[in-house]
């Protein structure tokens, strides 16, 4: 198995895990399972083209092909019907999970506008912590003199802990800039 820079990355993260959590067993150290980028897509039902800019933007972001969500019912208030698309995700894992990790942390939230740091509520009880990013234009990897509308989405990435202070641990120990 190749071994990228994120990989070893995490691997110089457990060294720290275990001196801070004061655990010897590798296997029993918190650790990051999957990515989960998500978009609704609300205004794109009626613009097929627009629904094809985000798939592509999203494309870029996480260079993986992202799933397109449909809705399980119609729901007249929200103008949808059973099988339209309302929304896209992204599932990463590996490699290319912890390469998206890298870029968040060190590229993207630095360049999001008015940003102070992430604050301890988005963790839930289970440990996971979810981003809400208001425009995909902090990413390097989108031309923003290409861009004609600007999307948000959220990142939810999803560990496996036994409490809320290991995910904490985790987070900070991963770079993640939290208050």
């Amino acid at each position: 198995m190749k071994q990228t820079r994120t990989t070893n990355m995490y691997q110089k993260v457990l060294p720290a895990l275990k001196k801070e959590l004061g655990i010897e067993n590798v296997m029993a150290l918190p650790k990051v399972e999957k990515v989960v980028v998500n978009s609704g897509v609300g205004r794109a039902i009626k613009d097929e083209k627009l629904l094809d800019m985000i798939v592509r933007e999203l494309t870029m972001i996480t260079g993986q092909k992202p799933v397109l969500t449909k809705a399980k019912q119609s729901i007249a208030n929200f103008k949808t019907r059973e099988g339209m698309v309302v929304g896209v995700k992204v599932t990463l894992r590996g490699s290319r999970m912890y390469d998206f990790i890298s870029r968040l942390v060190n590229i993207a939230l630095p360049r999001t506008r008015d940003f102070r740091g992430l604050d301890q509520r988005l963790i839930d009880a289970g440990g996971n912590l979810t981003i809400g990013i208001k425009e995909h234009i902090v990413f390097p990897e989108i031309l923003t003199e290409d861009i004609r509308n600007i999307f948000g989405f959220e990142v939810t990435i999803v560990v496996k802990v036994r409490s809320k202070a290991q995910a904490l641990a985790l987070y900070r120990a991963l770079g993640f800039p939290i208050k």
